[in-house]
């Protein structure tokens, strides 16, 4: 039942990561339809960004309250619902109505199954689980792609609506698989730490650390799926349909980076694959920065994507054992905050500098980002061994 229910969970993280791209695909043909500024997208997708966050800051209470079956399933059938809504919206109101049960849905069930799967399954779950989100997050341009070529943005957001559709009845279905899989029993029993407040946990360093480690790394990531074909076209003179394909290779490569995550860590700890990773990611920020032909750029974006992917599963498949299961569940919601903050402010504060300044800067952005990831990685372990697991 066990392996069931981690199927189930899988499919689930297909879900969450198909939204997640599926709106940059579209809005160059919303914003033509209903006649709206381009810059106006920035509404939406803080909306989603915040509601992310706002859901991941309360995820501990109702997880406690209502368990991680429950969420998931309302959770996955509120994102559904958005989808679908933003299939019929013909306004902006609408569109950023739509977008705040969707951030809200996706953030709650982000939450809730990276601490279930870090309490309940092995680092190679982990890393797989965060393989499937890549999935779905390479799937939703190609699905919106096939919508605009036959005419209809909306037809993209309703296909995909009727498969979250399918996913959260799947989760509704198998709500009994959660009691038969032994887990459900155990998280009765958990002894979650109660009324641990955001600053509280804040105020711990390791938990500050940490938090500095999701930003850079999250920050990178989205920065170089938002901003890396322009890169490309703007300072390496790639011609722009190769430089998109060339986008897709990079998210190929943050999902081939936690695949192979997973089949290495039966060999190496989750913290020896943070440290590769993370080696991988620094070998390909210099290749960036070197005045190389567009290939090898590309290439090296590829890399970015292989090293930075394992980063982030490995990094919460430790919390239960870097802070104690007590905890676990209220830092893994301040560490999704985090972020989601990395995720919005990091390729906003880039689009201010690419257009102020220059795009060419993009590596030395992604320097500053890794850094960043590097100054919280190294300051976490040293404390870690000073101090040892949180009570």
């Amino acid at each position: 039942m066990a392996t069931l229910l981690l199927l189930v969970i899988y499919l689930t993280f297909i879900g969450l990561g198909i939204p997640d791209s599926l709106f940059g695909a579209a809005w160059p043909a919303i914003y033509t339809e209903l006649d709206l500024p381009v810059s106006w997208a920035n509404f939406v997708t803080i909306l989603i960004s915040g509601g992310t966050i706002v859901s991941s800051l309360f995820s501990a209470k109702l997880i406690r309250r209502f368990k991680t079956a429950v969420i998931t399933a309302v959770s996955t059938s509120l994102t559904a619902a958005a989808l679908f809504g933003f299939s019929v919206s013909g306004s902006m109101v609408w569109l950023c109505l739509c977008a705040v049960p969707l951030g809200l849905g996706a953030g709650s069930i982000d939450t809730a199954l990276n601490n279930y799967v870090a309490l309940h399954y092995k680092a190679t779950h982990m890393n797989f689980l965060h393989c499937f989100y890549g999935i779905g997050v390479s799937v939703s341009p190609f699905l919106m792609s096939l919508a605009l070529s036959a005419g209809s943005w909306r037809s993209g957001y309703r296909t995909v609506a009727l498969l979250q559709t399918g996913i959260a009845l799947v989760t509704i279905v198998s709500l009994p698989l959660w009691k038969r899989a032994g887990h459900s029993a155990a998280e009765e029993e958990q002894p979650y730490a109660r009324n641990v407040g955001v600053i509280r946990l804040l105020l711990n360093p390791r938990v500050r650390r940490a938090c500095l480690v999701f930003i850079g790394s999250c920050g990178l990531e989205y920065t170089c799926g938002v901003w890396g074909s322009t890169f490309l076209v703007q300072a390496r003179g790639m011609k722009a349909d190769a430089a998109a394909l060339m986008i897709t290779c990079y998210y190929v490569g943050i999902a081939s980076g936690r695949f192979l995550s997973g089949l290495l860590s039966g060999r190496l700890t989750s913290r020896q694959l943070i440290k590769v990773g993370q080696g991988v990611t620094l070998a390909a920020v210099l290749l960036l920065l070197l005045p190389l032909p567009a290939f090898l750029s590309a290439a090296g974006l590829f890399l970015v994507g292989l090293g930075n992917g394992p980063v982030f599963p490995n990094m919460l498949h430790l919390t239960p054992e870097r802070f104690g299961k007590p905890l676990s569940q209220p830092v893994m919601g301040v560490q999704m905050a985090t972020s989601y903050i990395g995720i919005m402010l990091a390729p906003a504060l880039f689009g201010i500098i690419a257009q102020n300044v220059s795009a060419g800067l993009f590596p030395w952005y992604l320097a500053i980002l890794y850094g960043l990831m590097m100054t919280g990685s190294i300051l976490l372990e040293r404390i870690s061994r000073k101090v040892g697991r949180a009570d």
